[in-house]
């Protein structure tokens, strides 16, 4: 049997960045995932870091270390991330009052600021101004998300790393001392493991018997190939439905559901948003549906109707472009910040993941989580502990 001093599960960017910081730490780390072709929320995320996205001590202060990071990590990884800042258009529906937004926006560390009609379609000529009431606007940064994680993967494995395309099957304590993990191809030890599977991690876990308040959403986009439109900005909507749908879906009197296939958590929401990467490919989106099944079944052929339907309303250049429908889970918590540690009475096993804002917090976090572990007391990481949520389920 192979044995390492740590096995991280999942080869996203949770999984590849917290690799990456534990085998700089020295450990032997052995990385595993199904798939040898980034298929998840990684790969279709907007890439978007909104560093200006703090709305408290603890995430200012990651926001900033994360705007940090990813000045430096293309030099440090060896593979350029494709980082860039754009202005962001937060659309404001027609029917929606753009002074109630105002007010929830005052709370971050840059505040959005409110431009007329007239303004947002002079930093994003291709939206159509019959489909706002107004907007708001702020400086977002921008990465590939996939250069980013193949810049991970490939400097962890440079530095001793193994990398294994397997399945995880089940996990097994022992003793609280060590973890067994059985794949479809072999069986693995560790000192310690880390579940960074995003929208899987809750059944990896329940599959071991360990109930964690973690959740996910069923989620689709439209890919385009590269196009020669250009969209001068990233456009999303003002009224941030997909944390809305998060807060609705984890009320306690709707935990008990989570446990059971079959259910629809709250109604389904539709964020009306696109983003295009620097090699010219565009996504849209995006629909979000809590079922509580991370086996249920999307239509993806409805999911590309209703996108094209919403992005007709403020984007309508971007609605008949030639695209394909993509689906995959996101993973979130009921408060909106990651849960980051131990899980439960079972101090070998770990959870690194739920991150509502990714690809900012992550590479911060992955760096305090490795030292953490190696002995430096942290009040960010122990305040992250999914302990603090663990009432919800209990």
């Amino acid at each position: 049997m192979n044995t390492y001093d740590w096995i991280v599960v999942g080869s996203g960017i949770t999984g590849s960045a917290l690799s990456y910081e534990l085998v700089k730490k020295g450990f032997q780390v052995l990385l595993l995932d199904p798939n040898p072709i980034l298929d998840g929320a990684t790969r279709y995320s907007y890439g978007g870091l909104a560093y200006w996205s703090g709305t408290t001590e603890l995430t200012r202060i990651l926001c900033e270390e994360g705007h940090q990071r990813h000045q430096i990590l293309s030099d440090e990884l060896g593979v350029n991330t494709q980082l860039r800042e754009l202005d962001l258009i937060l659309v404001v529906n027609p029917d929606d009052d753009p002074e109630l937004i105002a007010q929830k926006y005052r709370y971050f560390a840059t505040s959005p600021q409110f431009i007329s009609i007239e303004e947002a379609c002079e930093l994003e000529p291709l939206l159509n101004p019959q489909g706002m009431s107004g907007a708001f606007t702020v400086r977002h940064g921008q990465v590939s998300p996939e250069h980013l994680n193949t810049a991970y993967i490939k400097r962890f494995k440079s530095l001793g790393g193994t990398q294994i395309f397997d399945q995880v099957l089940q996990i097994y304590p022992i003793q609280n001392q060590a973890v067994q993990v059985t794949t479809h191809l072999e069986q693995y030890e560790a000192e310690n493991i880390a579940i960074c599977a995003g929208g899987l991690s809750r059944q990896l876990l329940k599959n071991a018997g360990i109930s964690i308040p973690i959740y996910f959403t069923h989620t689709e986009i439209l890919e385009t190939p590269p196009v020669d439109l250009k969209l001068r900005t990233i456009v999303m909507s003002a009224s941030m439905e997909r944390f809305q749908l998060e807060a609705k879906s984890t009320q306690p009197e709707l935990q008990p559901l989570w446990e059971k296939p079959g259910h629809e958590l709250a109604p389904f929401i539709v964020d009306k948003s696109a983003a295009q990467l620097l090699d010219g490919r565009i996504r849209m989106g995006q629909p979000s549906h809590t079922f509580s099944d991370v086996n249920a079944q999307v239509n993806l052929l409805e999911s590309e109707t209703l996108i094209r339907q919403e992005i007709t309303k403020i984007l309508p250049t971007l609605a008949n472009l030639p695209a394909t429908c993509y689906h995959c889970l996101v993973a979130f918590s009921s408060d909106s910040l990651p849960l980051i540690g131990a899980v439960g009475n079972f101090d070998n096993i770990h959870i690194f993941s739920g991150f509502s804002n990714p690809l900012v917090l992550i590479p911060p976090l992955a760096q305090r989580f490795a030292n953490f572990i190696t002995g430096q007391p942290d009040p960010i990481i122990t305040q992250l502990s999914p302990l603090r949520l663990m009432k919800l389920i209990g």
